[in-house]
């Protein structure tokens, strides 16, 4: 049996101007919620063919305010968010954008409640036209095309997910204000002259060229630039997605490039071991300390910082090892006594690993920083930065000898290994090591402190969970020596 299907006599209809009409939206918006008229008695319909099927093309006439309406009233978080969620391909973007409109009138802190359903969907449609928006301004390649007045007209292809086109509009009219370019999409099109902008219809990929001489020039250049020390695959296709692949001139380089990855990560590892090539290896801590000091191998040598030591005795069964001194270590000269190692101490006595039976040391042994007014901001040290250092930590190991080390971070573990590991793959288990010693890894404090309070006691009880293993361990290894 056919359901029926019927309408009342209040149903508004309201026409927008285009998929992401946000301003139509938002006037409109204002008049039937003024009229008080009901999200259920609303219909939004833009060009082609979205909001209701069976509803009228024909716009309603603008609804009466009632005599006593107040004016809307939403913050500014939501019209941004708002604004953001009407470029979404959702096809009930705008109704939804109304009915949350409706109950933000009755409840003004409802954007506060993250467990809300319609607070969530917002976030989301926001966050994925945000992410969308990203990509469109990270991966257009404009080619040269020459015109038949002489000059050149550099144009892009790109395949958008959502209605961003206008959304990006500002932001490359600013970028190449000097340049006469054209940006073709599936959605429609992008023309600047240098003086106006102009909208165009929806193309085609073959109205885009395939591709010009400086392309080459560009692909030189990125394969002199791709550093295999910091190649993580799995975050390199989660920022740039296949499907964005073939509108890059670069990316037809990336398969060679990951395959000869490992091999040339060995020679910069081998090239930084040559700058100590005249070097004999260090036969005391002491002599480790002193040379540290007036070490200029690597740019962060030469920053003006002071070299931070180590502490603890060659006697140590347990080492370990953090990625470098941060501020407070670098003014104090002794290492983890600022917010991270105070952090490290305290979970290193809940978990029976006591500081004073231990060797501890970093990877690097000079502060790198960005300056911030005052400040300095810690930097994460280059691969080639922990490769050269690995020469003072490989001799502090050597003089120790501890049955097991403890390292703090990915950069603290390339320290000891040489090649870029995943800390969470890699955590809760030993790797041997050739010495015949035991490395353990897990996450670095400073990672926990920049946790949102809400993630935080999970992180920190896994830390935890990783400590006491290590403490178990260590007893055993210790046992076992007698």
């Amino acid at each position: 049996m056919k359901e029926t299907v019927y309408f009342t006599a209040s149903e508004h209809v309201a026409v927008l101007a285009g998929p992401d009409d946000f301003d139509g939206w938002r006037t409109q918006a204002r008049q039937v919620l003024m009229a008080r008229v009901h999200p259920s008695e609303v219909i939004w319909r833009v060009p082609g063919g979205e909001g209701d099927l069976f509803a009228s093309s024909e716009p309603s006439p603008p609804p009466i305010a009632v005599p006593d309406a107040r004016q809307p009233i939403v913050s500014r978080a939501f019209l941004d968010l708002a604004a953001k969620a009407a470029c979404h391909r959702d096809r009930g973007r705008f109704d939804f954008l109304y009915r949350l409109l409706w109950r933000l009138q009755r409840n003004a802190r409802l954007l506060e409640d993250k467990a809300d359903g319609d607070v969530r969907r917002l976030d989301e449609l926001a966050r994925t036209v945000r992410r969308d928006i990203h990509k469109m301004r990270a991966f257009v390649r404009f080619r040269s095309v020459a015109q038949p007045d002489g000059t050149e007209r550099y144009v892009a292809w790109f395949e958008p997910e959502h209605h961003i086109l206008r959304a990006n509009a500002a932001f490359f009219v600013n970028r190449f204000a000097g340049m006469h370019w054209s940006i073709l999409t599936p959605i429609g099109a992008l023309h600047w002259d240098g003086a106006s902008l102009q909208e165009g219809p929806p193309a085609t990929r073959g109205d885009a060229p395939d591709g010009d001489p400086i392309e080459d020039l560009w692909s030189s250049y990125y394969a002199s630039i791709f550093n295999p020390a910091r190649l993580k695959i799995d975050a390199m296709l989660k920022e740039m997605p296949r499907k964005y692949w073939k509108n890059m001139p670069e990316t037809a380089l990336v398969p060679a490039l990951i395959a000869g990855a490992q091999a040339r990560e060995a020679v910069m590892v081998e090239a930084g071991r040559d700058l100590f090539e005249d070097d004999s290896p260090p036969t005391s801590l002491e002599e480790i300390a002193g040379a540290i000091r007036s070490c200029r191998r690597c740019a962060i040598g030469c920053n003006g910082t002071d070299a931070v030591g180590s502490e603890g005795s060659s006697g140590a069964s347990l080492m370990i090892v953090g990625e470098q001194p941060g501020d407070v270590e670098e003014r104090e000269g002794r290492p983890f006594v600022g917010p991270a190692g105070q952090l490290l101490m305290r979970h290193l006595e809940e978990a029976g690993l006591n500081r004073s039976r231990a060797y501890v040391t970093n990877a690097v042994k000079h502060f790198k920083f960005l300056p911030r007014g005052k400040r300095r901001m810690h930097q994460t040290p280059t691969a080639r930065e922990i490769d050269t250092c690995r020469w003072w930590l490989d001799g502090e190991r050597s003089i120790v000898k501890p049955r097991l080390v403890l390292v703090l971070g990915a950069s603290a573990a390339r320290g000891l290994l040489g090649k870029t590991i995943s800390v969470q793959k890699e955590r809760g288990a030993p790797i041997d090591l050739p010495d015949g010693s035991e490395l353990w890894v897990t996450t670095h404090p400073s990672y926990l402190l920049r946790l949102p309070e809400e993630n935080r006691p999970a992180e920190e009880k896994r830390f935890q969970d990783d400590l006491r293993a290590i403490a178990e361990r260590l007893a055993a290894l210790e046992s076992a020596a007698g």
